[in-house]
């Protein structure tokens, strides 16, 4: 293989020769240095050597990108890490990772807490309830949306502001600085917000991409933990006294579904959600039982007994449900396109996105001041349910069962699981109890001869 000084004359003269791929010419100056020219006529500058008895060929680059010196300037350099012991083509892959490497982290170290937030609700949402994942979307959301009733705009949620930041900014500080805001405009919400905002700090950590960057402070601070507003205990009860006006209000409401589904949530005891998400299909009138999608169990979690009371209720929201609609409604369902079929939810609401009733707490509000009651949330109408049980001496097991608590004992959680007849036996004369304090004995009666 003959060699030949090379010179920018020679370099842009070469030609390959006839009948072969590609030609070669060698360097006589810089050893392993030459030039490659291809039958389309492409020349680059190359560089081959032999290293632990293997060829080693690099391409060092295009003639016209190179200029002769450079490119005898970088041959000695690969010839240097030859004779080193080192291949040219790892030593480039690992600068080529490296790079890669520092790029990435780069462009990790600008991911906003948003991005990271998303890909967490992602990941998580099947392994959530519904309940808690709508939580993480509150409690995160910008605000500024039109509500679906009354005209106003969503309030931006606690942790709205620390969506916009970028994951590594999230520190010890900046979170005690936000919660310092947030307890004293919103305790109960700045609480709720915090525990999410820790739980997704730690699976940050254990993801690859968001490792290391949200300071893992953020979940063992102290002086953060000291911030949060201590979680006050719910006292809202009806007393077996109030039983009287509160039934008489509620079942005097304008709108039926309404004031079945108050009556339904007292004489249950279920969670507001629960109930709300009952369908016909879920109710069986002949066995007298109701599945409710249990919070903790999740879809078809819980069955439980129907009570007579509230069967009569619901049977009349069946036949108000089966009813053809009105003119007025049906003029509105053919402008929309759309043909009248019944409501699939027990509690159906027309003004609702999902059709489902969505907001009972205004007509409630308006039904305790009817009654000049004191202020009960819809959650102490479940809370009244576990107290006033206790008129009736109920066993405590039976009802944590028809509310779904989970066993609080070794013999509640392993050796009692009460048959649906059984329970239906406690949750009548809890249900009985009540409309005799209400003083509505024809109810019982009129259900009686039903």
């Amino acid at each position: 293989m003959s060699k030949q000084n090379l010179t920018v004359a020679r370099v842009e003269s070469a030609q390959c020769e006839p009948g072969k791929q590609q030609t070669i010419y060698w360097d006589a100056k810089t050893p392993g240095f030459g030039v490659r020219v291809t039958a389309a006529g492409a020349r680059a500058y190359i560089f081959e050597s032999r290293l632990f008895r293997k060829t080693v060929r690099v391409t060092i680059g295009d003639t016209r990108a190179w200029d002769l010196g450079r490119a005898r300037t970088e041959a000695a350099r690969l010839k240097t890490l030859v004779d080193d012991g080192k291949d040219p083509r790892e030593v480039r892959a690992q600068q080529q990772a490296a790079h890669e490497a520092r790029r990435a982290e780069v462009k990790r170290q600008d991911l906003f807490v948003a991005e990271a937030w998303q890909q967490y609700l992602e990941d998580r949402k099947s392994k959530w309830s519904e309940r808690h994942y709508s939580d993480h979307v509150r409690l995160s959301e910008e605000g500024g949306r039109q509500a679906k009733k009354g005209g106003r705009k969503i309030v931006a949620g606690p942790l709205a502001t620390l969506m916009k930041l970028r994951l590594s900014e999230l520190s010890a500080r900046v979170v005690d600085d936000w919660l310092a805001d947030e307890s004293v405009a919103r305790p109960a919400r700045a609480r709720l917000a915090f525990a999410l905002l820790r739980a997704f700090v730690a699976w940050c950590q254990e993801q690859p991409e968001f490792a290391d960057l949200a300071s893992m402070e953020v979940c063992t601070n102290k002086r953060i933990r000291e911030r949060l507003p201590r979680a006050k205990a719910k006292t809202d009860c009806l007393q077996r006294e109030q039983l009287k006006s509160w039934f008489n209000s509620v079942r005097n409401l304008p709108n039926p579904v309404i004031s079945a589904y108050l009556q339904g949530l007292l004489i249950t005891g279920a969670r507001r959600e629960e109930l709300a998400g009952l369908r016909w299909e879920d109710v069986d009138f002949r066995w007298r039982s109701m599945v409710l999608d249990d919070k903790v169990e999740g879809t078809g979690g819980r069955t439980i007994p129907l009570t007579p009371y509230l069967a009569g209720l619901l049977l009349d929201l069946k036949r108000r449900n089966e009813m053809p609609p009105s003119s007025r409604k049906a003029r509105r369902l053919e402008a929309q396109g759309r043909a009248w079929t019944p409501s699939p939810w027990v509690f159906a609401s027309d003004t609702s996105a999902d059709g489902k009733l969505a907001e009972p707490r205004i007509a409630h509000n308006s039904a305790l001041a009817q009654a000049e009651l004191p202020h009960l949330t819809l959650h102490g109408l479940r809370r009244s349910f576990g107290t006033l049980s206790e008129w009736v001496e109920v066993p405590v097991g039976v009802v944590a069962q028809i509310q779904g608590h989970k066993p609080s004992a070794i013999a509640e959680k392993h050796y009692r699981r009460r048959p649906l007849d059984l329970l239906r036996v406690w949750h009548d004369k809890i249900e009985t109890w009540m409309l005799e304090q209400a003083g509505m004995a024809a109810s019982i009666d009129a259900v009686s001869a039903d």
